[in-house]
């Protein structure tokens, strides 16, 4: 029983991406560009000097820093990296490593045992199939165990400066549904509507600026509404 709920579960959620990849962005008025260009605007006079939350020095440690973020926070992945790449500092020596102890390092960041096995599945296919060296090209990244679209993006955007979309997570997700910019709950969706937009030069911005702004002052359980700095263009404002 619980084997068939289990592909069942597998099925609906390949529907839902199928249905996805299928969505046409949301039409956009010329007064709603402008209004998101404001936002960015004042996104980019708040934080200036935005960059990646994930602490990392390459793409070997971007890309296993990303894939230890999945249903856990930046903060925790941060307090993780430093033993893991202590004890694996390429993705050769990650490559040899031993489950049980991968685990042992992750085990905090939650879904361990998945995790650890993507981490030495990313090692070895990094080794065997790319000399070593984490590639650059997105359908190249996506062969990477526990490497999605998501995980891609930000690697192509952070280490390479390539945008091929936008980053969504939770905070971006909620933020981009209070700014009016989308009304999708898929992340697909989302980033499809966030595409069609904000115009690619900011696309790799946007996506750490709604991580920071969430995590400053968008909160989610506590708002700080009277200290945004987009209040003015938020129809969420006070809500």
């Amino acid at each position: 029983m619980a084997a068939k709920r289990k592909k069942a579960a597998k099925k609906k959620r390949a529907r839902k991406k199928a249905k996805a990849r299928g969505y046409r962005p949301r039409r956009f008025t010329r007064e709603d560009r402008t209004r998101a260009a404001r936002v960015v605007q004042k996104l980019y006079a708040t934080y200036p000097d935005v960059e990646c939350a994930l602490d990392h020095r390459d793409a070997y440690e971007l890309t296993a820093a990303t894939i230890l973020s999945a249903q856990c926070t930046d903060e925790r992945v941060n307090m993780v990296t430093p033993e893991l790449f202590a004890r694996y500092p390429t993705p050769a020596a990650l490559a040899r490593a031993d489950q049980l102890d991968v685990e042992d390092v992750v085990r905090s960041t939650g879904f361990f045992r998945n995790k650890a096995k993507n981490l030495i599945g990313m090692g070895q296919r990094v080794s065997e199939a790319y000399g070593g060296e984490v590639p650059q090209e997105m359908d190249d990244l996506l062969t990477l165990p526990g490497v999605a679209r998501k995980t891609a993006n930000v690697v192509r955007g952070v280490i390479w400066g390539k945008a091929d979309g936008v980053v969504v997570d939770t905070h971006v997700k909620r933020i981009s549904g209070l700014l009016g910019w989308t009304r999708r709950s898929a992340p697909e969706q989302i980033e499809r509507d966030l595409m069609a937009l904000h115009p690619q030069e900011v696309w790799i911005d946007l996506s750490h600026m709604l991580i920071h702004h969430g995590r400053r002052i968008c909160i989610a359980r506590r708002p700080r509404c009277d200290e945004c700095p987009l209040a003015t263009e938020c129809p969420s404002a006070g809500m």
